[in-house]
């Protein structure tokens, strides 16, 4: 790698504990995922249907070291 290539840099963040990378050279940029809210209104429905069967026994139980 010669000094005259463009490199990845590290970019402070104001009021962060992490810093930022610049883009790598050559990378593909990062795609916003859009969410469907289908996709939503399913998960919603499974969380809310009442559980499975032994879901009160699960909640009942306590681990061996408490």
């Amino acid at each position: 790698m010669s000094p005259n290539e463009p490199r990845q840099r590290v970019e402070r963040v104001a009021g962060s504990r992490r810093a930022k990378l610049t883009p790598a050279p050559g990378a593909v940029p990062e795609v916003d995922v859009i969410e469907d809210p289908a996709d939503d209104d399913d998960a919603a429905s499974a969380s809310s249907s009442g559980g499975g069967p032994n879901d009160e026994r699960m909640w009942r139980e306590v681990p061996p070291h408490y």
